[in-house]
């Protein structure tokens, strides 16, 4: 199954591709909490995910996003390193990464945040002047579809971006052309259906624990509309989100190599996201009990293939001598 896009910026293309970049635009101008969750969500993470990603060295994404880059610097002590944030919003997690090394004694390396908003990327620069980490980090405007790096880059990292861009082709030839031997391609990102949509096999399974919500966990936050049953709203629509969700993965897989690879949730996504998880309670022990049924259920049903994972932080490398595994 598909719902992949055709790109065209030329003509016809052209002109809506405008108007998507305006909206897209506009929804991030005023952005401050770029990821301001819910405490559900938060619940869920660290009790069902948290564990499967200690195993790896780290207690959560923004964990992988500090250790890779670390080792880089580790690896290349004597030289001058250059590390680039794709789709870098307000610059939280490059000033972390920042301050992160900078503890870790590592003061040669300058990390490129590169944005399409300029709004943002002036929040960052402020932000990183007031972390004393500005000599160590430049920011960059930029489409993610017309990027063509100035540096080569010993890693490059994607935080929830890549499912922003329609043009992924470029874009990862464009980073694979970028990167040092043994660089890394560091991901965290949204893989399910185009405009995070689910597969009617996922679906069925999130109508079928939507009809044990009460009726005040039906309303979705977002769109100020109360779901008798939830509904499957395609939000890439107007503007990027999810534009092309779907093709992350097979695209990863055609341009670069593993080193590490893990994906988690699908049903569970609609009861914990900004939508609906703010209508849960952490506190609340029936809360916790129905997440924790929707979690197991939906981790069966990723074991036995009968649906795909959604989420993934992923390590990729290109041009490393030993390959795959």
């Amino acid at each position: 199954m598909s719902d992949t896009p055709k790109v065209h910026l030329s003509g016809a293309g052209a002109a809506a591709y405008r108007t998507r970049l305006s909206a897209e635009k506009n929804t991030y101008r005023d952005c401050v909490e770029v990821h301001d969750l819910p405490d559900i969500f938060h619940y869920w993470s660290n009790r069902h995910v948290r564990p499967q990603l200690e195993a790896f060295g780290f207690s959560t994404p923004i964990g992988m996003f500090r250790k890779y880059p670390a080792e880089q610097c580790l690896a290349r002590r004597n030289d001058a390193k250059r590390f680039v944030s794709i789709g870098a919003g307000n610059c939280d997690l490059e000033i972390d990464l920042g301050l992160h090394l900078r503890t870790a004694g590592y003061d040669d390396f300058i990390i490129d945040c590169l944005d399409l908003n300029t709004d943002m990327l002036e929040r960052g620069r402020i932000a990183a002047a007031k972390a004393g980490v500005a000599a160590h980090v430049n920011f960059v405007q930029a489409d993610f579809n017309a990027w063509t790096p100035a540096h080569p880059y010993d890693a490059v990292i994607a935080n929830q971006s890549l499912h922003h861009v329609l043009d992924l082709e470029d874009l990862f030839a464009q980073i694979e052309s970028s990167l040092k031997p043994h660089g890394s391609f560091i991901v965290s990102d949204m893989i399910g259906r185009n405009g995070h949509q689910r597969w009617p096999e996922a679906l069925e399974i999130v109508h079928q624990f939507w009809r044990q919500l009460p009726p005040s966990y039906r309303l979705n936050r977002k769109l100020q509309r109360y779901e008798e049953l939830y509904q499957d709203w395609d939000c890439s629509v107007e503007g990027f989100e999810g534009i092309r969700s779907q093709d992350i993965l097979p695209l990863l897989l055609e341009y670069f190599q593993f080193r590490l690879f893990i994906g988690f949730g699908n049903v569970i996504d609609p009861f914990v996201d900004r939508a609906f998880g703010f209508n849960f309670d952490a506190a609340q022990a029936w809360d916790r009990s129905f997440i924790d049924r929707v979690h197991h259920r939906d981790q069966e049903a990723i074991v036995s293939g009968c649906i795909g994972p959604t989420h993934i932080p992923r390590r990729a490398s290109w041009k490393i001598a030993w390959g795959r595994f």
